[in-house]
Formats: C-alpha cells, sequence, structure tokens
C-alpha cells in the first residue's frame, strides 16, 4: 500500500488550531515498522500565505492543483465571520473535482464551505454548535446533527469544532488501519485514543435554577454502583421522580439518555480496569457491570474496534 496522501485546504481566516490537527495527527501515525502511512501537505487558494485566526502567517507553497493529487481532502474550519467562509468559486470547484476520487473531510466551520460546494446535501453532516442555527439558516438540505463530535457518511466526513478535529482524525486512521495504528497516534499525541462520533458535544446551556438540576446526585450514586444491575427504573427511583421527569431532566442536563450515559460509564470503568488491573477479563466484565466477557466483548468492540484482550495488550504492552 503506497502513501495516502492528504491535502489540508488552508484559505484566509483558518482556524489555528484547526489547521494544526490534521498534519499533527496524521503524521503521528505510525505502522509497526515504523514507517508512515500518511503525507500530509497544506494548500491555499494560489499557493501563497494566508492570515490565520491567531493572527500569524500560515506559508503553504501549493495551490488548489494539491486537491486534484489528494486522497484525502480536509477543509479546517475558518473564523465565521470570515468572507472566505464559503469561498470562491474556484475554490468550491476543487472541492466537487476533489470528490470526485478523494475522500473528503471538514473540521468545524469547514462544513460551511462542503455545504456551499454542494457536497453535503441530502447527507447527514455536524458543525461547532455555536453555528448550526446560521448554518440551518444556509443549508436547509443538509441533515445537520450539530450534537455530535464527528459524523462518518463514507467518503465525506464532518467534526464539530476545535478538539472534535482530532477525534475525527484519529477515527479516519483507525478506520484506514486499525485500532492499534490509531491508538499509537494518539498516544503520542498524548490525547485519549478515542471518543465516540456520537458523544455530544459540550454545549454551553444555561445553568438550571436550584432544585431543578436534579440528576447530578444519581449519577454520582450509578457511578458508585456500576458493578450492580442498574436500569432506568432505579435510576429515577433514586432520584424520587417519575421516569419521564427524570429521562427529560437527565437529558438536558447531559445531553444523552440515561441508558447511554450509563453504557458509556460502563464502557469507560471497563477501559480503566483493562489499563490500570491485571483483572481477568471475566472480572473486569463483572465489576463494569456486563455480566459476562461476551457482554463486555461486544460492548467494547462496538465503543473501540477492539477485543478486551487485545485493547489491554494496546495499554499494558508485555515487557
Amino acid at each position: 500500500m503506497g502513501t495516502h496522501e492528504v491535502a489540508v485546504l488552508a484559505l484566509d481566516g483558518v482556524v489555528a488550531f484547526d489547521l494544526g490537527v490534521p498534519p499533527q495527527v496524521f503524521f503521528a501515525a505510525q505502522n509497526h515498522d515504523g514507517s508512515r502511512p500518511y503525507r500530509v501537505r497544506v494548500a491555499t487558494p494560489d499557493g501563497a500565505p494566508v492570515r490565520t485566526s491567531a493572527g500569524f502567517e500560515a506559508v503553504a507553497g501549493h495551490g488548489l492543483e494539491l486537491l486534484d493529487e489528494a486522497d484525502t481532502v480536509v477543509v479546517p474550519g475558518i473564523m465565521h465571520q470570515s468572507p472566505t467562509l464559503t469561498g470562491t468559486p474556484e475554490v468550491r470547484e476543487a472541492l466537487r473535482r476533489a470528490a470526485g476520487h478523494a475522500r473528503v473531510m471538514s473540521i468545524c466551520t469547514g462544513a460551511f464551505l462542503l455545504a456551499e460546494a454542494g457536497l453535503l446535501d441530502d447527507r447527514p453532516a455536524t458543525t461547532h454548535w455555536a453555528y448550526a442555527d446560521d448554518f440551518r439558516r444556509r443549508y436547509p438540505r443538509v441533515k445537520l446533527d450539530p450534537g455530535v463530535l464527528f459524523v462518518d457518511d463514507g467518503d465525506v466526513l464532518t467534526s464539530a469544532g476545535v478538539a472534535a478535529g482530532i477525534d475525527l482524525c484519529l477515527h479516519v486512521i483507525r478506520r484506514d488501519h486499525g485500532s492499534e495504528v490509531a491508538n499509537r497516534a494518539a498516544r503520542r499525541c498524548v490525547v485519549p485514543p478515542w471518543r465516540d462520533g456520537g458523544q455530544s458535544q459540550f454545549i454551553e446551556r444555561p445553568l438550571p435554577q436550584i432544585g431543578d438540576s436534579a440528576t447530578a446526585a444519581t449519577r454520582s450514586w450509578a457511578l458508585q454502583r456500576l458493578d450492580q444491575p442498574l436500569d432506568l427504573a432505579d435510576l429515577a427511583r433514586h432520584a424520587s421522580m417519575s421516569i419521564r421527569t427524570f429521562t427529560r431532566r437527565f437529558r438536558d442536563e447531559t445531553g444523552m439518555s440515561p441508558g447511554r450515559w450509563l453504557l458509556r460509564q460502563r464502557v469507560e470503568h471497563a477501559r480503566r480496569l483493562l489499563e490500570g488491573t491485571d483483572l481477568p477479563i471475566d472480572g473486569v466484565a463483572r465489576q463494569a457491570g456486563f455480566g459476562t466477557a461476551a457482554s463486555l466483548r461486544q460492548h467494547l468492540h462496538t465503543a473501540v474496534g477492539v477485543a478486551p484482550a487485545a485493547y489491554r495488550r494496546t495499554f499494558r504492552p508485555v515487557s
């Protein structure tokens, strides 16, 4: 397999953090023999430097022709008020050409450019939650989900803001080369190896009034009892609420359903036990509340794409 060519398209007003994510994360990916499966280069519309959101200029050295050679094209975020947010006709046409042969990705407000080019019509996508209303007004045909970290729709992928771009790049590495390569890249970047694309963005919410923030104590209670059978009725009973009221308030406060939250806590607890203890797999399954090793294997594989033993080997290599 040859080197996978990644082109990062930087427009004037590019978000500096977003611009740095793909080169850093893809460069961190290494095969078992130490070779690097990706080459990342940056392009601007005319090959000239562009101004970043941080005030400095980024020098690319490549123009739009780089997109014609790419296997993957990444569009980082652009300052929302920038006149370049939706690109020029030449930029949009270059993206449409690239989409005919390459995987196309966006980080944060880069989704505005993909949508303006027509690449997100009738497809699921996400962007930074703060700009979701404006995005919906501009692009009603896009199936926007502003509550998730990233959306993988095959050959077109979009992520939420800032750090969600790291999650998307790691997801792509995992999809291309498996969990071990992605996990090594994550460790090199000193970031968590995996966050589910469906995980909620940390969306700003008004602080609940006294008496309305009623599920925190129950969440704490549940975290101390992950090894025990717990269901929605148990949680609602502890909170002294009806199931309907508890579910509504829980979702308002956490951005997810009680069942999904509980499953995520069980998976995270199992991962910590696999990483930091020598418990047998059956013991990990019991302590995390999955009951059996088979159940743990199923849920962990769904979450991170590997079996418990393989996950443990990744984080606790045998000396």
